[in-house]
């Protein structure tokens, strides 16, 4: 079976097999999101005789500074075979010498240690019906001359360039900052994603910023379907539980090597936009 296998460049041709994919496993990701990812990243496809999509991984760059490595999925029926360490070898080749990131799957997480990824924290999946949150004072919307500042933001947190993710926020979500003398402090962004609405990235100087970031956009969608990816680290969880996004999975981030440039300075990331984009 293995012979069947052919390796090749994802491409927007491959969304409709890669979601049936998605679907399979139980992950949320809509056809949007899938085309999302595609939009942001390069990668690898597995296809079989009949050109069946049966396995997938995907690199998101963020310029030169590192790149993160996701949707790796295999089709049942695939497994075992090895496909799943070909698309990594060949997802390395189009990262260059970026250092890698991931959020491993349980099920994952033999294959990546041993292609040489450490785990470096742990990512919790919050999701659920959004209580009602008062709006918080000090937060708005943010205007057409923050984008500048909000990339600097990221860049400082998250120690990587991610400004064309960031463009692809604005343009198919919103995005509520917080300023400190006129200058923007922190942000926080919402879009569509899978059963509801994503909240993330959160960038902020410390949890109550984070916080209040959070309950302006839940105020904005009260008994909505909501979702945030916390590192445990953060302390949030059990904050967001109280507001009705129960801790209901997540994963294991990692890196590949275990230290990059990502030394935070004075803000720090408190939402990733998702598992996959980071």
């Amino acid at each position: 079976m293995q012979s069947q296998i052919d390796i090749g460049a994802f491409g927007p041709e491959h969304i409709d097999g890669a979601l049936a994919l998605t679907r399979a496993e139980n992950w949320p990701h809509r056809r949007e999101d899938w085309m999302l990812v595609q939009q942001l990243s390069t990668g690898v496809v597995a296809t079989d005789a009949e050109g069946r999509v049966t396995g997938t991984t995907l690199v998101t760059p963020y310029g030169d500074d590192c790149a993160t490595i996701n949707m790796v999925i295999v089709d049942k029926s695939m497994r075992g075979l090895g496909v799943g360490r070909k698309l990594m070898e060949e997802a390395f080749v189009l990262a260059g010498d970026r250092p890698l990131r991931l959020i491993a799957t349980q099920e994952g997480l033999p294959l990546y240690e041993k292609l040489g990824f450490v785990a470096t924290g742990t990512i919790l999946q919050c999701q659920g019906q959004a209580l009602f949150c008062d709006t918080p004072v000090g937060v708005e919307n943010m205007a057409a001359g923050d984008l500048d500042a909000l990339k600097t933001l990221d860049r400082e947190a998250y120690g990587a360039d991610r400004s064309k993710m960031i463009d692809a926020l604005v343009a198919c979500g919103s995005i509520a900052v917080i300023r400190k003398g006129g200058a923007v402090e922190a942000y926080a962004a919402i879009r569509q994603f899978g059963r509801g609405d994503v909240i993330g990235p959160v960038i902020a100087p410390d949890s109550e910023a984070a916080r209040a970031l959070i309950a302006y956009h839940v105020s904005s969608r009260p008994g909505a379907f909501l979702r945030i990816d916390t590192g445990s680290e953060t302390g949030l969880a059990p904050w967001l539980a109280e507001i009705g996004l129960a801790h209901s999975g997540g994963g294991v981030a990692m890196r590949r090597p275990p230290k990059d440039n990502a030394e935070q300075a004075r803000r720090k990331v408190y939402a990733l936009a998702n598992q996959a984009l980071g």
